[in-house]
């Protein structure tokens, strides 16, 4: 089997494999967007593999595989940064939950010692 074969059933696969999990509803639409962005940009190199060629020739790299594993680590950075900020803001959200929970628990204590006076 050839790279070119390997790659293409892999990024279809992939595009089947986000876009169930969109289906299902267990991956939500902002991200789904990125990962089949990127598995159709897998399958155009892999269709048409002296297009990976062309964009390292005009982009100065000087082996195709370089420019692949440079964008994938561009990627996996940006998709870390991006998961870190909905991490940081969700403790944010989950945080001011728990404040707020236990202020109405607190009022509900001194309604309930209030009634029992």
């Amino acid at each position: 089997m050839t790279a070119n074969i390997l790659a293409g059933i892999t990024a279809v696969l992939t595009f089947l494999f986000v876009l169930n999990m969109l289906r299902k509803g267990a991956l939500r639409e902002k991200y789904a967007v990125l990962w089949l962005f990127f598995s159709g940009v897998a399958l155009l190199f892999a269709v048409i593999p002296d297009s990976l060629n062309w964009v390292a020739t005009k982009l100065g790299v000087a082996y195709p595989v370089n420019l692949v594993f440079f964008v994938l680590a561009v990627l996996l950075v940006l998709v870390s940064v991006q998961l870190s900020h909905e991490l940081s803001r969700h403790e944010m959200r989950i945080r001011r939950l728990a404040e707020e929970v236990a202020l109405l628990r607190q009022e509900i204590q001194e309604e309930r010692e209030n009634r029992d006076q």
